[in-house]
């Protein structure tokens, strides 16, 4: 549409968006009928009347088809952008590719990102989470002041966890000195126990080998647990792993007139160990040098858990009630602790 200038084009188009047909316009504007329709039509497809040349490639989806994409794709977050372009028909006809359908996601806003990895939580567990959440909600200050919190968790000398990145150059993914070693499994490690309250915080225990309900209680429970809770007059949390559960560690706390604070299922979240045991493992990886061998990682660990500032810890705790808004919320779903 040469002969069109783009004042003349605009008027055409608040002429026809008025609700005068084609050629009505065509003739009030001396212009011929095909060049109207045209403009019409590239209007419709494309939102615009500018003639001007451009760098990119025209676009091959209408408005129409862009929210239809969406409303593919919302349903079914994992989907992939290949399987969402076969199942989508462009303009005249024509296939759409996976880049198209990845485009118009980001222009509606929709980026891809790792999901996060999260436990398979059951109507039953929802059901729970929630109800623990509305029983603890309104607990005030002194009550989690009183609880001690403990958990297990494995260390391993090498670990990859997604927070290093390298610096390079395009093309140079595989040369020697933008590769980081990886060892099956994260190599050798060590499982430690600890607890924390509110002001205290245990020692560290390291357990050597599978620990079932009889180490649980002889090595942890009877020699940490029992006298820290009796001198400090607190109650016990753990979660409910199958040693912590079982009948000769359950017996042996109503024995020791230990009172235990009853845990949903699968509920990390709500435990302030769990980020502990993110800040401690933080400090670790950034001791110079690295801890090469298993002494080296049990000394590391044992200072670094006393590093640990208290009032790091006392935070924590005092978000429990935050925890249990969010559960709530999320009607006990997953939720960002």
């Amino acid at each position: 549409m040469p002969q069109m200038s783009q004042g003349l084009r605009e008027r055409a188009i608040c002429i026809l968006t008025a609700g005068m047909s084609t050629r009505p316009v065509a003739c009030e504007l001396n212009v011929h009928f095909s060049t109207i329709s045209r403009l019409r039509r590239r209007f419709r497809e494309f939102g615009s009347t500018s003639n001007q040349l451009h760098n990119c490639r025209p676009r091959v989806t209408t408005p129409a088809q862009d929210l239809h994409i969406q409303h593919l794709h919302l349903p079914d977050r994992l989907r992939p952008a290949t399987q969402i372009a076969a199942a989508t028909i462009g303009l005249h006809n024509q296939r759409i590719s996976a880049q198209t359908v990845r485009k118009h996601l980001r222009e509606a806003h929709l980026h891809a990102r790792h999901p996060h990895q999260g436990l398979d939580l059951t109507a039953v567990c929802r059901r729970n989470r929630l109800e623990w959440a509305n029983a603890h909600i309104q607990w005030h200050l002194a009550l989690r002041k009183g609880v001690l919190f403990t958990d297990e968790s494995r260390f391993s000398l090498y670990r990859a966890d997604g927070r290093q990145r390298v610096w390079r150059p395009v093309g140079e993914r595989f040369a020697d000195v933008d590769v980081v070693d990886r060892v099956p499994h994260g190599g050798s490690g060590v499982m430690v126990w600890a607890g924390v309250c509110y002001g205290q915080q245990t020692q560290v225990h390291f357990t050597d080998g599978i620990l079932n309900a009889q180490r649980y209680r002889d090595e942890i429970l009877r020699p940490i647990v029992v006298p820290f809770i009796h001198n400090h007059h607190l109650m016990l949390q753990h979660d409910n792993a199958q040693p912590h559960v079982a009948r000769i560690c359950t017996q042996f706390l109503e024995a020791e007139n230990i009172p235990v604070l009853a845990w949903p299922a699968y509920s990390p979240d709500m435990s302030p160990t769990e980020l502990v045991w993110d800040a401690l493992d933080r400090r670790i990886q950034q001791r110079v040098p690295v801890p090469a061998n298993i002494q080296q990682l049990r000394t590391a660990i044992k200072e670094e858990w006393t590093n640990i500032s208290q009032a790091t810890i006392n935070n924590l705790i005092n978000s429990m009630r935050r925890r249990c808004v969010a559960l709530r919320e999320a009607n006990g779903g997953h939720t960002r602790y």
